[in-house]
């Protein structure tokens, strides 16, 4: 009997994303570029303060500067990644940065390298990778079906963790064995690597109807209306957004606080970030298993007051023993992120229809990214004018209150994500219904 002339005929199991060609490249592009930014993450911050001997305040405009176009540029970002092939924008995107990492290196190489320049590339690559994440983070829809999402994001944070995990440690033993420069060519390297690995995918993207596009301002408006006009997306928006802005600025001040106030070494803080994000590992593997023990729902809220809570760790590692309590807080933050994140990032690409994803994801990133320039530079405002450490205190206290949206709000009394609003569900529906 054919199984589709029967309802009760279960279904036909669906195959694995290990054995998912397309996706294996995705992922494993993406584990390469993760792994980049991850050598970049920790050796630019190190250069600027042992070689340049950049300063609270000089570090605060440099993290700023790595996020900012987040804030100028991401909601025509997504209208304009919306109208382009994403595999392209995703290739691109890994060459150019990886050809502007590289005159670091070799301005070091030649005498010339100052902050000046370390402000323009940081820049310049913030610009490029508003359009790359934008286009990585819609791309994952198109080539798995709807109900493979949540995996395959469970799968690309599980790399993204692991990159946490050894990244920190791997740059920490590359800085000593070749200096913070040459470790960034490391990340350049890693990007092009990560280029060709997606260049393999054989999905055929539809290009967009060019006859189809409206002005550039009313798309952005949709996706914007789209993001605010639904009501948990707006308090997820509200909790991520004040909770990257207080993140922003307590690591914008991190290597300085640990380096120069807690006197560890860069070994010390390489083993710090890797063993921590142990944590962000185990939420990739476990998030699945977390959200069906406490709800799909619940999961969000509970992960953000976690989130905050641990955040606390920071300053105290100033009272306490900082190896152990940067360690362990660092564990539970990592946990607590990356359960979040795959909550949340999993219900709104699920909930958002194909055609808007680009700019769905550019407008949440313009609200919940924006901010973080703006913490960058309060927190290297603030950690001259205060002092590192009442800094560090003041922005943690932020990171509990930023859980407050999500934690006050019928998310917590909820154990399933209302699949009622779940645009691909009800695609599905509409096409399994027979037609009159």
């Amino acid at each position: 009997m054919d199984p589709a002339a029967n309802p009760a005929a279960p279904a036909a199991p669906r195959r694995s994303l290990f054995r998912h060609h397309d996706f294996r490249q995705l992922w494993m592009g993406d584990t390469v570029s993760v792994f980049g930014v991850q050598f970049v993450g920790f050796a630019l911050p190190l250069l600027a303060v042992q070689i340049l001997h950049a300063d609270a305040f000089e570090m605060g405009v440099l993290a700023m500067l790595e996020s900012l176009a987040f804030l100028l540029i991401s909601l025509p970002a997504g209208a304009w990644v919306d109208r382009w092939r994403k595999k392209r924008v995703i290739v691109a995107g890994d060459l150019l940065r990886a050809a502007l990492l590289v005159t670091i290196p070799a301005a070091w190489l030649l005498d010339l390298l100052t902050m000046a320049q370390l402000f323009v590339v940081a820049f310049a690559v913030g610009c490029i990778t508003v359009f790359f994440d934008v286009a990585n983070q819609s791309y994952l829809p198109e080539i798995v079906e709807g109900d493979q999402i949540a995996e395959g994001n469970g799968k690309l944070q599980a790399s993204q963790q692991t990159a946490h995990v050894a990244g920190p440690a791997a740059a920490a033993a590359l800085v000593r064995l070749v200096g913070s420069p040459l470790t960034i060519l490391a990340t350049a390297v890693c990007m092009a690597l990560s280029s060709l690995f997606v260049s393999r995918i054989r999905h055929r993207e539809e290009r967009p109807d060019p006859a189809a596009r409206r002005p550039l301002v009313e798309e952005i408006k949709e996706g914007l209306s789209f993001v605010l006009g639904h009501p948990l997306l707006r308090r997820i928006v509200a909790c991520t957004g004040t909770s990257n802005l207080a993140s922003s600025a307590i690591f914008a001040l991190f290597v300085l606080y640990v380096i120069r106030t807690l006197g560890l070494s860069e070994t010390t803080l390489g083993l710090v970030m890797s063993l921590g994000a142990v944590g962000g590992l185990l939420g990739a593997v476990s998030s699945d298993r977390f959200a069906r023990l406490v709800g799909e729902g619940r999961a969000i809220p509970l992960s953000a007051l976690l989130g905050g809570l641990t955040s606390l760790a920071l300053p105290l590692a100033s009272v306490l023993p900082p190896v152990p309590t940067l360690l362990v807080g660092n564990f539970l933050l990592s946990f607590s992120v990356v359960v979040y994140n795959i909550a949340q990032v999993s219900f709104r690409q699920r909930l958002c229809p194909k055609p808007l994803l680009g700019r769905m994801n550019a407008s949440i990133r313009f609200l919940v990214w924006g901010p973080m320039p703006v913490g960058a530079f309060l927190g290297g405002l603030l950690g001259r004018e205060l002092g590192i450490v009442p800094t560090l205190w003041t922005f943690a206290v932020v990171s509990v209150l930023a859980a407050l949206p999500v934690v006050l709000s019928p998310l917590l009394g909820m154990r399933d994500l209302p699949r009622s609003l779940d645009a691909l569900a009800e695609e599905a529906e509409q096409e399994a219904q027979p037609t009159e």
